[in-house]
């Protein structure tokens, strides 16, 4: 050591009072809030990463069971339905209900075509096929 040449041993030093620089203390505080953000910014990212992969086997599920649609779509339904004063918008799968509603139209053209080509038996009138019948 450099004091023993004066005969001095030294133990121990402590600092009591350091004076920083302005310019320094804000460095410092930059770069800690730095650190901050950025594991801040890892953490989301990893809930980000994990959120995904629920959802994902969400779907997986959601496709082997098309009934647990419906279902999450009622729960969801019940949750938001909580407040009475509550309007809820909820979306229906738009290509399935279109196909439905055409089927429907088709199956309804189809039953109102039938109905008009059947002869009408009404009280007291006799059509050409109930007179050939009798």
């Amino acid at each position: 050591m450099q004091t023993e040449d004066w005969g001095v041993e030294v133990t121990v030093v402590e600092v009591k009072d350091i004076q920083l620089p302005e310019s320094m203390k804000r460095a410092m505080a930059r770069q800690a809030e730095a650190e901050r953000e950025k594991r801040a910014k890892i953490i989301a990212a990893e809930g980000e990463a994990q959120a995904a992969g629920e959802l994902a086997r969400a779907s997986d599920v959601m496709m082997e069971h098309p009934l647990a649609l419906q279902l999450r779509n009622l729960q969801s339904l019940v949750e938001l339905g909580v407040d009475k004063n509550t309007t809820v918008v909820f979306p229906a799968p738009l290509m399935s209900t279109i196909q439905e509603l055409t089927s429907f139209l088709g199956r309804e053209n189809a039953a109102s075509a039938a109905h008009q080509l059947t002869p009408s038996h009404t009280k007291g009138e006799v059509t050409q096929d109930a007179a050939t019948a009798v």
